[in-house]
């Protein structure tokens, strides 16, 4: 078995969604003054890698703590558009992954944008779904879909209308992975564990493949 993490570090200086805030660590307890350490963090519900409930952008969507625990683990492939040069992924240019999407219940769009994380480059040009292709991969049986990008929408989008397409069927979105060059396998395990709290929107997550090798 091989344990790959596809998550990006949390910290006061990471890249955050235009317009958000940084996460805040602040020194609760100390060992000298209490004899244990304890932080007190503050930071936004998509921070980092994170899933995004339908709840999110939907006014009678599920949260994420409405979802049964198996919507987070399931059989996962990648899809990688990371060599073309595409600015929005069409339906022609999915269609040839139909029969791998068709035996998985995750999908994660593999752009390769996670090498500029900490770059302003970042946010600038990725590829992300058509409206169209969104629609298309609507219609198949799929938990979530991933993206190693910071939105599964364009960065100008203001309608996020990807977004509202996919969470009507209850498919979340999993944003800001990385490391997806270490996955080696057609076909492996994703988990992407959220923090359990109530009236979650989103949460940052523990993103991790699991392959049989």
């Amino acid at each position: 078995m091989k344990v790959t993490d596809l998550t990006h570090i949390i910290h006061s200086d990471m890249p955050v969604f235009p317009g958000t805030e940084q996460p805040i660590f602040e020194k609760a307890n100390t060992l000298g003054n209490d004899g244990f350490h304890e932080a007190k963090i503050t930071m936004y519900s998509h921070t980092g890698t994170h899933i995004d409930a339908p709840a999110h952008m939907l006014s009678n969507g599920p949260y994420l703590d409405n979802l049964n625990i198996e919507h987070f683990i399931g059989d996962a492939t990648i899809l990688d558009f990371s060599d073309r040069k595409m600015k929005l992924i069409d339906v022609d240019s999915l269609k040839s992954y139909e029969e791998k999407i068709k035996n998985v219940e995750f999908i994660i769009i593999k752009t390769g944008w996670s090498k500029y994380w900490g770059d302003k480059k970042y946010y600038e040009d990725f590829p992300s779904l058509s409206e169209e292709s969104a629609k298309w991969l609507s219609e198949f049986n799929l938990k979530g879909i991933g993206i190693d990008a910071i939105s599964i929408d364009d960065i100008e989008s203001t309608t996020f209308a990807v977004h509202k397409i996919l969470m009507p069927k209850n498919i979340i979105i999993i944003e800001n992975l990385t490391n997806l060059d270490s996955i080696s396998k057609e076909y492996f395990i994703l988990s992407i564990m959220p923090l359990k709290h109530k009236n979650a929107d989103g949460s940052p997550v523990r993103a991790i493949s699991i392959e049989n090798i």
